[in-house]
């Protein structure tokens, strides 16, 4: 492994991804207990409740916060030592996991603990993302970002393969409090790996604004970098559109399956489990090949492709087969698509003011998702599953493709959110400024947009619109100015 050093932003980056991977392997394991964890929760508030609704507001009241606390957290990302900054998010977790083993243990465990738990490991929970996605801007070199990203998305797809079967296991053996304690043991392991290791810093960035005011001030730089770069603008809200209509069918996923079986919790982790394998079978795909090129032909394409896939499986589809045939094909697609988005904006943010930016990113892209999970259980409850009833308002025209009965309403959101999430990717592609981001953004370290320049002025030279002592005159000029 070579030992040769690059610069970034002005700071040491060494080449190899060990350090990377250390983290990693601390993260798989955590996520791994929370993913045992939720399932679950979600099994017991379902049991408890019965309603698509009570399982909807779990997630929203976790996300919510993190979304409301997300430009803050970037801005102290900034500010912080990134490892901190992740370890931070990991102890939120944990705390609240032991919260809810203690209550559990007592008897007093209600659906509203978990509520009010949820807005606390959201917020705090709010530092993990800005912080990790800097911290491999400094680890790992351009060429791997996209590999880099689709291994952190092997962590929750590898977590989603073993954590609902384990969690179906484990609730038989050991019940709810034996799965937090191991819960417990998984996230104490990431929080021990990230002491032991050393992340590369990035120099402080000179824009930030002093004291607590300016940590506020801070909070709104990031939308305005986004929005002063107008084909990042458009990228971001692309993901803002497509994430808010897919949310309408994805909250309902987990529910529409217990409902269409039956409460069968061997099939329901059987689905997840094949989804999972489906994005782990995707992330080492993305791990060895780094890649499309063009990295927004992956982002958008994927868009298209999985919202249609999931339509078909989830929507019209009514059998376990289908959901797990046309959901492995969508997932296995997912993790090109996230591993394009973060190349792009990893190449195009300085490392020292990503805390920032990906936190603005993060509420553009998933806020309105909040909204959603409010609206969409309510309406799942009370209009699209009586609708498509037997006998409902909606049967006669939707019931010859779905079918009736219980769960039917919910595919039919899910089919409904597919189709409007592939025309919003569709659209965006027609949109020159969204299509050509990565020629138009330059990229952030000098080193990369030096080489970029140079690709040009040869491409100018074969087209005869520059000599070649024209094009190495403006070559030298560029590098003077940018390492100057």
């Amino acid at each position: 492994m070579s030992k040769k050093k690059n610069q970034v932003d002005g700071a040491e980056k060494p080449k190899s991804m060990a350090t990377f991977s250390l983290i990693w392997v601390g993260q798989l394991v955590s996520v791994l207990g929370s993913a045992m964890t939720q399932f679950a929760l979600m099994i017991w508030v379902w049991n408890e409740t019965g309603q698509a609704t009570a399982v909807a507001l779990m997630g929203f009241f976790t996300f919510a916060p993190l979304m409301i606390m997300l430009p803050i957290a970037g801005a102290l990302v900034d500010r912080w030592n990134k490892k901190l900054a992740m370890m931070v998010g990991d102890l939120a977790a944990g705390l609240g996991t032991v919260a809810i083993l203690l209550l559990f243990n007592a008897g007093s465990l209600e659906i509203w603990h978990l509520y009010v738990i949820g807005i606390f490991i959201g917020a705090l929970g709010s530092f993990q993302w800005p912080a990790y996605s800097s911290a491999i801007t400094m680890m790992v070199e351009k060429k791997d970002y996209a590999r880099a990203s689709g291994l952190v998305g092997l962590v929750g797809s590898i977590a989603g393969i073993f954590g609902p079967p384990l969690a179906a296991l484990f609730l038989v053996m050991l019940g709810i409090d034996g799965i937090l304690m191991i819960d417990i043991v998984t996230f104490s392991f990431a929080i021990g790996i990230l002491l032991l290791v050393k992340i590369p810093q990035p120099p402080p960035a000179d824009d930030l604004q002093k004291g607590v005011k300016g940590v506020f001030k801070d909070a709104g730089y990031g939308f305005k970098y986004i929005y002063n770069r107008k084909p990042l603008f458009g990228l971001q809200m692309t993901f803002f559109v497509f994430n808010l209509v897919a949310t309408f069918g994805m909250v309902v996923l987990n529910p529409m399956i217990l409902a269409s079986t039956g409460s069968d919790e061997l099939i329901l982790a059987s689905v997840q489990s094949v989804l999972a394998v489906g994005a782990v079978v995707g992330g080492i795909m993305l791990a060895v090949w780094g890649g499309p090129r063009k990295k927004i032909n992956g982002l958008l394409g994927g868009m298209i492709i999985i919202a249609l896939l999931f339509g078909i499986g989830f929507g019209i589809g009514r059998t376990p087969i289908m959901w797990m045939i046309f959901g492995f094909a969508a997932m296995m697609l997912l993790p090109t698509l996230n591993g394009s988005s973060q190349a792009i904006w990893q190449s195009k943010v300085p490392a020292n003011k990503q805390g920032r930016v990906f936190a603005a990113r993060g509420v553009i892209a998933q806020g309105a998702g909040a909204v959603a999970m409010v609206i969409v259980g309510p309406l799942a409850d009370w209009y699209f599953e009586p609708a498509m009833s037997l006998r409902g308002s909606l049967a006669p025209t939707f019931g010859w493709l779905i079918g009736t009965g219980p769960g039917a309403g919910m595919s039919l959101m899910i089919l409904l959110s597919s189709m409007a999430s592939m025309f919003v990717a569709i659209i965006a592609f027609n949109i020159k400024k969204i299509r050509n981001v990565e020629r138009i953004v330059p990229d952030a370290d000098p080193k990369y947009r030096l080489a970029d320049y140079k690709k040009r002025l040869v491409r100018a030279i074969k087209a005869d619109k520059l000599t070649e002592p024209e094009a190495k005159d403006y070559y030298m000029k560029q590098k003077n100015k940018l390492f100057e």
